[in-house]
């Protein structure tokens, strides 16, 4: 059983159906990337998995149980989410944010901890930022508050992470850090992760498992090696390219063909 799936989805806003009959099992101890069109459902898909949306119909299931029936705080201790373009309260410092991430482990009885101090020390020097600590989080640059959010999410202490497109408005440099270090804590701490990300080489680069959606299904998933093809990224991207094999790290690298314009 894997602790965390969609069954037979049907999501949507409002009047707009984005998915109907979609379903997803999300593998133990892996890193899952989902890729696909703009619009296709990536980012919906896994709003319903976090429990930001309620499906219209089907179940996501967290360790066999319906997720919509379980405590909030109960989620937030198993499952951590950062959302596309998180926005920080005015004037907040980067250790009062990160520490936040520790509200779900506080109780009435349970205040803030020396163990509390110690995971949060521990979740910033893990991504960098331990040097910030005293700055506030909107004078960062965009790939330090990256990194400030994902801190946060590690001081949560969640074996399942859910990161949406976490890369967004990063230059290569930061982009290419943020990925190492979700595959640091992938690899190092036996964490199961689940990102969208945009960028085909990268997911090809960093998955475990590749799951490929369009028009709100899944076209094909599996490890990365078997699902970019050629034919494959024709069919959901529209696009026709070439798939060799990355020289860094023999994961499949797709080279988009020459677009070639009409002779007069």
């Amino acid at each position: 059983m894997t602790r965390l799936r969609a069954n037979d989805l049907t999501l949507a806003y409002e009047r707009r159906t984005v998915a109907e009959g979609l379903s997803v099992a999300v593998p133990d101890r892996s890193f899952t990337v989902v890729v696909g069109p703009n619009a296709c459902g990536k980012s919906t898909l896994l709003r319903a998995l976090a429990r930001t949306l309620k499906p219209r119909s089907g179940t996501v299931l967290l360790d066999g149980n319906d997720i919509h029936t379980l405590p909030t705080r109960a989620v937030a201790r198993t499952l951590g989410l950062l959302p596309q373009s998180p926005i920080a309260p005015d004037g907040i410092t980067v250790a009062d944010l990160v520490a936040r991430g520790r509200y779900p482990h506080q109780r009435l009885l349970r205040q803030w901890s020396g163990e509390d101090e110690r995971v949060v020390t521990e979740a910033m020097a893990a991504t960098g930022v331990t040097d910030l600590a005293g700055a506030y989080v909107d004078e960062l640059s965009g790939g330090q508050r990256q990194r400030v959010w994902i801190a946060m999410a590690l001081a949560q202490e969640t074996p399942l992470l859910l990161l949406d497109e976490p890369t967004t408005f990063l230059d290569i440099a930061h982009q290419i850090d943020v990925l190492d270090l979700c595959a640091r804590l992938h690899q190092e701490e036996g964490r199961t992760l689940v990102a969208v990300l945009h960028d085909l080489n990268h997911a090809a680069r960093y998955a475990t498992h590749l799951i490929a959606m369009r028009a709100g299904e899944v076209v094909a998933e599996g490890d990365p090696s078997t699902v970019v093809t050629a034919e494959l990224v024709e069919e959901v991207f529209g696009l026709p390219c070439r798939v060799i094999p990355d020289p860094e790290t023999e994961t499949p690298m797709v080279i988009p063909a020459v677009r070639r314009s009409a002779t007069v």
